[in-house]
């Protein structure tokens, strides 16, 4: 394979989505999520990791999947987007895969107007929907977010160090 990309595979229920590894920084079990009042309804709250405050991602309401309560075995991966970090809540993290941008099928070739995911990556063991976090919060949602943050105390993380771990905890 030249040059492959890869992707951090997780699951929704019993579906796999994956993000790039390059946005990832770190995978961690679930913590205790602070209520975010006036955030958008994506954003169920915050964590505090290291000292951060960093904006949960709820991807079940985004895609419309059935809600579940959070649970112990449930993981956050950590990742970045080019205005914040944020916490993208997942059932669990499966592997790191590499692919070819040749397996990689855009998403506007599936279905025009889909928003929220890049394309979706044809492997030996079926397909997953790589997600892309610079789009998936609309600009309402992110200035949303920028004001229940600031209105909170908690910074929008801008200015983090990035350093790139993927390590389930």
């Amino acid at each position: 394979m030249k040059n492959p990309d890869q992707l951090v595979v997780f699951t929704l229920d019993e579906n796999r989505y994956a993000l790039h590894l390059s946005a990832v920084e770190r995978v961690v079990r679930m913590v205790e999520i602070t209520p975010l009042p006036k955030a958008p309804g994506i954003v169920p709250g915050v964590v505090n990791l290291q000292g951060r405050v960093i904006p949960v991602i709820n991807m079940r309401r985004r895609f419309h999947l059935p809600e579940r309560e959070i649970e112990l075995g449930d993981q956050l991966v950590i990742a970045h987007t080019p205005r914040r970090s944020v916490a993208v809540a997942a059932d669990s993290v499966s592997s790191v895969v590499e692919y070819s941008k040749e397996k990689v099928v855009e998403a506007g070739k599936i279905l025009p107007g889909m928003e929220y995911v890049e394309g979706v990556v044809k492997l030996e063991d079926g397909m997953i929907l790589i997600h892309d976090l610079d789009t998936f919060l609309s600009l309402e949602e992110e200035k949303m977010l920028d004001n229940a943050l600031k209105k909170s105390g908690g910074e929008n993380d801008r200015e983090h160090s990035r350093h790139h771990a993927f390590a389930p905890e």
